[in-house]
């Protein structure tokens, strides 16, 4: 039973970790998307952050009430994140990304897999 519960953690952590890398590569080793470079990169924090919120609601086993902690621990790495960037050359913190992208990713995919799972509920939901 313990295992169980700390295998549901594995997803949180190597998400993270895929982050920690994605967001360690200097300015100068990111691809250019020409014209859709911005909406390219902007996604990739919305999926991102998505994806964590995600797994961390997993590892919570899709309880209800921990859909805004499974959101808040999202959100509070995304900061944590930004910060890592600061060390990073050519990268730079930015705390819209965290508001904004990082913040709408998790929530839309929380909202998301909710609206899901009380689709799936024998009564409808409600």
């Amino acid at each position: 039973m313990k295992n169980k519960r700390v295998m549901r953690w594995l997803p949180v952590v190597v998400i993270m970790v895929v982050i920690f890398i994605f967001s360690a590569q200097p300015s100068d080793n990111l691809p250019d998307f020409g014209w859709a470079d911005y909406i390219v990169k902007k996604s990739g924090h919305m999926f991102g952050y998505g994806v964590l919120a995600l797994a961390y609601w997993y590892a919570f086993a899709w309880t209800g009430r921990k859909r805004w902690l499974a959101w808040l621990l999202a959100v509070l790495y995304a900061f944590t994140d930004e910060f890592h960037q600061s060390f990073v050359p050519g990268r730079h913190p930015s705390i819209w990304d965290v508001l904004i992208f990082d913040n709408l990713g998790a929530m839309i995919s929380l909202w998301l897999a909710d609206r899901y799972f009380k689709q799936k509920q024998p009564d409808g939901g409600n």
